[in-house]
């Protein structure tokens, strides 16, 4: 005697191995189907699914089916598409048919519906290609990395020359610390180092104007920091 129910699961089982997130349980309100059984839909292409039901004696009656659509398939053609898997489905009694149902559905579907549905994924596909991000720009070396990070620091010690209190700015001219003098000082600090005294061996420099343009402040601390370079390049020749 057939085991009905054994025969049932083992082909649910074959079928969510196969194809895997194509295949769904849904409840028996989703189904369009009239049974309290399990219900599982099948989605057989972005246009359509099949839902099907195990009757009691499947497989040695056919299943319920059903043909929900999910876009753009017209009504007669669901009319035409179940009638074709009932027949099939008749013509399999005895062995689990579901698959083979699915594999005529999706024939079906590519001869009725192809040359649209080849449009509709060529849209998809360009439209995950405009997804991508492709990366502009030039590419870092470490002669470019140098270059900005001296520019950086460079700004970075403006920023700090606009925080001076006003009293600095304002202070008479032998009292006025110099850019370099404030910079080193501010950068020190960070690094939780003793800050630069005024009375300190530092050469004597020409006062900076901070009320003067940025790019001329920033020319300055550049030509410094070249200078600096090339006397450490001595020093160790």
């Amino acid at each position: 005697m057939t085991d009905h129910v054994q025969e049932q699961e083992m082909e649910i089982e074959a079928l969510e191995a196969i194809l895997m997130d194509e295949f769904k349980e849904i409840h028996s309100g989703e189904s369009g189907l009239s049974t309290s059984n399990r219900c599982f839909q099948i989605t057989l292409s972005h246009q359509l699914a099949l839902v099907f039901s195990h009757t009691e004696k499947y497989p040695d009656e056919p299943p319920l089916l059903n043909v929900k659509s999910i876009r753009g398939i017209q009504t007669s053609d669901h009319k035409v598409l179940k009638e074709k898997l009932e027949q099939e489905a008749s013509e399999n009694l005895g062995m689990a048919m579901i698959y083979t149902l699915v594999t005529s559905a999706k024939e079906w579907l590519s001869e009725r519906y192809g040359q649209d549905a080849d449009a509709d994924n060529a849209e998809e596909e360009e439209a995950t290609k405009d997804e991508v991000i492709v990366p502009h720009g030039e590419p870092v070396t470490v002669d470019t990395f140098l270059a900005w990070r001296e520019r950086f620091e460079a700004e970075l010690a403006l920023e700090r020359a606009k925080l001076m209190p006003e009293s600095a700015l304002t202070a008479p001219k032998e009292k006025k610390l110099t850019g370099r003098q404030w910079f080193e000082s501010g950068r020190a600090t960070a690094k939780g180092a003793a800050p630069v005294n005024e009375g300190s061996d530092v050469e004597d420099e020409e006062d900076i104007d901070f009320e003067d343009d940025e790019e001329d402040m920033l020319e300055h601390y550049l030509a410094e920091k070249s200078d600096s370079s090339s006397h450490s390049s001595k020093r160790t020749a």
